[in-house]
């Protein structure tokens, strides 16, 4: 992915700032950060953990996303003159006056943050940021930090689900600006479901903000706005070696038109007239990007033979066309002919070009119809993927938490009538042991204060949410999986600027804790 520039960073800075002020928060959070102040307490050190409690999709991993962006709004954290006057509009009226000039001067230059790398493959329960600051101020970010990790987490995740269904050689197009939740999360999708495993995006300020490829070619209005070849303008194209004579196109298409009939046995009085002058109109404006869309009448009887046409006029003027895409009916089975067409002009009309031509496939594509994709004989090249993608269709919401588990140096830890709520109390460490190939195979909680494990030395851990029997485990290799990325009003390391995509490999996992003196290792 290439690296948005400098420009682009200070406005996705702006863009964080607009969409995420310290009022884009509960109300609670205020009432709490009063009552904190109220008692003397809001200074008190504090340590906050986000994680989840379930790995989505009933699957068994999720990727982390949405780091970069927490610590755009870390850095820009400001209580304006104007979010005073209305929070002390809102808050109840016997609020002491102070309390507001205490918020004025609040910001996260005492605030810490240590996290899990973007784009990391995490697990359930396993706390991904550890923010540590001074009560209140720890206590107002809980809302906006869950509100920009959980949906980037989620919908990167599915779209690492669709990456694992699709193998590694189809290309994905993300294509679901439309169909998302808002702008907000148009964008955020494209951005995150291409660190997923998404190749391409159809969203252009995507492309623009993050450096995200960008892709497409024409709708099926375009298809359907024209009626006659004679609404083709300009009727010339100049070849792609610069030839000053222009060529009559129309007269040249015409001729690989009958052409390609004759050679398939197909009846020219089926061609759509209309459809040929939209691929024609599309081909003269953009010869070099020629992919045009043909099933807005009938694939095989009109809208295959007509790019076939238009494809080998462009050929013979020297360009080369990029191919097709299927939207509707069975995509595999459409591909396959179309394929064997491809193959067939190439041999006859003498057309290499057609050897390598791409069948984007699209259609309200979910995981299931990826992977039944799979196991059906195709020639898709690119996949486009929309609704189901952005708007996660299979689970709404990660359900990220954001808990207290120390405060002045003092373990918290809340005991739930809900058991599942139960949480682990004190600052923990995160490790991935990894075996001797350099393959990771599980992820181990230690208190923070525990010496950490050491390569080629036996472990004994307990399984967390399991049935508290033993596991003795011998790492060849051990990494440190969080790191420090916020001190004192500045961002540290890789995500702050750039994105990484993630390749996700599907291997079994499960995660495990350490058992410590005063750790309760009963959780369920």
């Amino acid at each position: 992915m290439a690296a948005p520039s400098t420009g682009t960073c200070g406005l996705m800075e702006r863009s964080v700032r607009e969409r995420v002020p310290p009022l884009l928060t509960d109300l609670y959070q205020f009432t709490m950060a009063y009552a904190y102040w109220r008692a003397g307490r809001h200074q008190e050190p504090a340590v906050f953990e986000l994680f989840f409690r379930d790995n989505p999709f009933d699957g068994g991993f999720s990727l982390f996303a949405g780091l970069h962006d927490c610590l755009l709004f870390l850095r820009s954290f400001r209580i304006t003159d104007r979010d005073v006057e209305f929070l002390r509009f809102i808050l109840p009226p016997n609020t002491d006056p102070a309390f507001f000039d205490f918020l004025r001067g609040l910001d996260c230059s005492t605030v810490t943050v240590r996290s899990v790398p973007e784009g990391s493959v995490v697990f359930a329960r396993v706390p991904l940021m550890e923010v540590e600051g001074p009560l209140a101020v720890v206590q107002l970010l809980e809302t906006s930090l869950l509100c920009l990790v959980n949906y980037a987490s989620l919908v990167c995740s599915n779209a690492a689900r669709f990456r694992l269904a699709a193998g590694h050689q189809r290309k994905l197009l993300e294509m679901g600006l439309r169909r998302a939740q808002g702008p907000d999360g148009g964008l955020t999708a494209s951005r995150y479901t291409h660190i997923g495993g998404f190749d391409l995006t159809s969203n252009v300020q995507a492309g623009f903000l993050f450096g995200i490829p960008v892709a497409g070619t024409m709708a099926h209005s375009y298809v359907t706005s024209f009626s006659s070849l004679e609404e083709v303008w300009p009727q010339t194209l100049v070849t792609a070696s610069g030839d000053p004579d222009p060529v009559d196109v129309i007269s040249l298409t015409k001729v690989w038109l009958r052409r390609v009939c004759e050679l398939l046995g197909a009846e020219l009085g089926k061609i759509h007239e209309g459809e040929l002058a939209a691929f024609l109109s599309y081909a003269i404006a953009y010869p070099q990007n020629f992919l045009p869309v043909i099933d807005s009448y009938s694939v095989e009887c009109s809208g295959l033979l007509n790019f076939c046409a238009v494809a080998l006029a462009l050929c013979e003027l020297g360009y080369k066309p990029v191919g097709v895409r299927l939207d509707s009916g069975d995509l595999c089975r459409q591909s396959m002919e179309v394929r064997r067409i491809f193959r067939l002009c190439s041999e006859q009309f003498s057309a290499s070009t057609f050897n390598s031509l791409t069948i984007v496939g699209s259609n309200n594509i979910s995981e299931e119809t990826m992977t039944e994709l799979n196991k059906k004989a195709n020639e898709i090249n690119v996949v486009g993927v929309g609704t189901h993608l952005v708007t996660c269709t299979k689970q709404p919401s990660l359900g990220c938490v954001y808990k207290l588990v120390e405060v002045r140096g003092r373990p918290r830890m809340k005991i739930s009538e809900d058991p599942k709520k139960t949480t682990v109390a004190g600052r923990k460490a995160i490790y991935r042991l990894l075996d001797a190939d350099g393959h990771p195979f599980l992820d181990l909680l230690c208190l923070n204060v525990e010496p950490p494990p050491e390569a080629g030395c036996t472990l004994i851990c307990y399984p967390l949410g399991g049935d508290n029997s033993a596991v003795s485990v011998t790492p060849a290799q051990v990494t440190c999986l969080r790191r420090e990325v916020f001190l004192k009003g500045q961002t540290f390391g890789a995500g702050v600027n750039t994105l990484k995509r993630t390749l996700v490999r599907s291997t079994s996992k499960r995660t495990l804790v350490r058992f410590a003196n005063g750790l309760n290792t009963n959780w369920p």
